[in-house]
């Protein structure tokens, strides 16, 4: 693959709480603002507008609660053949298996992958590497767990190693400080993850065409993807307009 050839996914986000479709700020809970209450609609408008993947979370689920955000998921995948990734609250090989039974095409692990080793590995083995994600969120360049209430001791990159080594081939990515803040992504430090040779979608942060332009003009083919929320939301872009921008990016 030539440079140029070398396609970034656009990637809307859907965050459910209490079955409606939200965003945090900085990932407080207690910080939501509600953006609808339809959120397979919103699936459905993302789908028409050529999202290259969706990425959905169950923020009950990461912060410990029960939701019936599974019922949910099953809908929005049902819509359209673009693939869905699917996180929050993942804890149990259980967990994974009804994720996929829903329709996911891959699932995003968090806390589980930081805290039980052995037992991400063993999700792994449920349908293979190809399609687990492990989100990789940081504070102040540690990792955070539990909705990002729990801060670790390790350090983001160390960690990186540590998943290439169990098969892992893509991340997540999270400036915790910069989710739900449209200030910009953390060019610094996903320049440092993709440089690991681990494939990387960034998230938190995207305030404009410009934040994704800046993003697809690296020309890193680590650089997989790229999750928009807000800016979405508040029509701050217009996912039409990213998605022909990624497309010009990869032509030869």
């Amino acid at each position: 693959m030539t440079q140029t050839q070398i396609r970034m996914d656009i990637i809307p986000a859907i965050d459910l709480k209490g079955g409606v479709c939200v965003r945090l700020r900085q990932g407080k809970d207690a910080e939501t603002t509600e953006y609808s209450t339809d959120p397979v609609a919103v699936a459905r408008a993302w789908f028409s507008q050529g999202a290259h993947r969706l990425h959905v979370v169950n923020l009950d689920g990461a912060f410990g609660r029960a939701s019936g955000h599974l019922e949910l998921l099953r809908v929005i995948t049902g819509l359209s053949a673009t693939p869905v990734q699917y996180g929050g609250g993942l804890r149990s090989v259980a967990a994974v298996e009804e994720a996929f039974n829903a329709g996911t095409a891959k699932v995003v692990l968090g806390t589980v992958a930081v805290e039980d080793p052995p037992l991400l590995r063993q999700m792994l083995r449920v349908r293979g590497a190809e399609r687990c994600i492990v989100a990789l969120d940081a504070v102040d360049g540690k990792v955070a767990t539990k909705g990002w209430t729990a801060v670790s001791s390790l350090d983001v990159l160390d960690m990186v190693s540590r998943l290439l080594d169990d098969g892992i081939r893509e991340v997540l990515y999270t400036d915790v400080a910069r989710d739900g803040m449209m200030t910009g992504p953390d060019m610094t430090n996903l320049v440092r993850l993709a440089a690991t040779g681990i494939k990387v979608i960034a998230s938190g942060g995207i305030s404009s065409r410009e934040d994704v332009q800046s993003l697809i003009a690296l020309h890193n083919p680590n650089i997989s993807g790229v999750i928009i929320g807000k800016a979405l939301y508040e029509e701050k872009v217009l996912l039409p307009d990213l998605v022909q921008l990624a497309a010009r990016s990869a032509q030869p």
